[in-house]
């Protein structure tokens, strides 16, 4: 499969968890956070598939259009490493949906990095809550959900906070 195929493919897969993971806490309260904002297309996705919900950006620093940047006070700029555990008290045990799009290029360096920033995010989350993730996670109490029709296995996961 070419590069641009897997891309596709990788965008569609993205798109169909998104979707399902927004139909799956809609009626769930609480706050959405986007990790890596990127260019902002998923946060912009997220904004049209959730109106009126709180979409909280982590991001080390703002490249994204000018169209698909977050508010000021729903950005919130630095390491991961730091910034999730200084957001405890704002967001603890109250987010409803959670997507982490951490890709930095090399495979291996996203694993470790999705690795240290989901123990983090747990304490985040609500019970219920939906995480949508590209690298599989090991988190106590998520439990896999399944994939939307003509999402592959392993391309991109769902988990559901117990």
């Amino acid at each position: 499969m070419s590069r641009l195929d897997s891309f596709i493919r990788r965008l569609e897969a993205q798109r169909a968890c998104l979707d399902r993971a927004a139909a799956l806490v809609a009626a769930l309260p609480g706050p959405v956070l986007e990790l890596g904002l990127g260019n902002g297309r998923t946060f912009d996705h997220l904004r049209e598939r959730l109106p009126g919900r709180a979409i909280f950006v982590f991001e080390r620093h703002v490249a994204a259009h000018p169209d698909s940047i977050p508010a000021d006070g729903q950005i919130i700029l630095g390491d991961l490493l730091e910034t999730l555990p200084q957001s405890r008290s704002r967001f603890a045990a109250t987010v409803a949906l959670a997507h982490m799009d951490l890709a930095t290029g090399d495979v291996a360096q996203s694993l470790r990095l999705a690795a240290s920033v989901a123990p983090l995010l747990a304490p985040l989350m609500r019970p219920a809550a939906i995480v949508v993730s590209e690298p599989a996670l090991a988190v106590p109490g998520w439990t896999a959900v399944a994939l939307p029709e003509g999402v592959a296995e392993g391309r991109y996961h769902l988990y559901r906070v117990g």
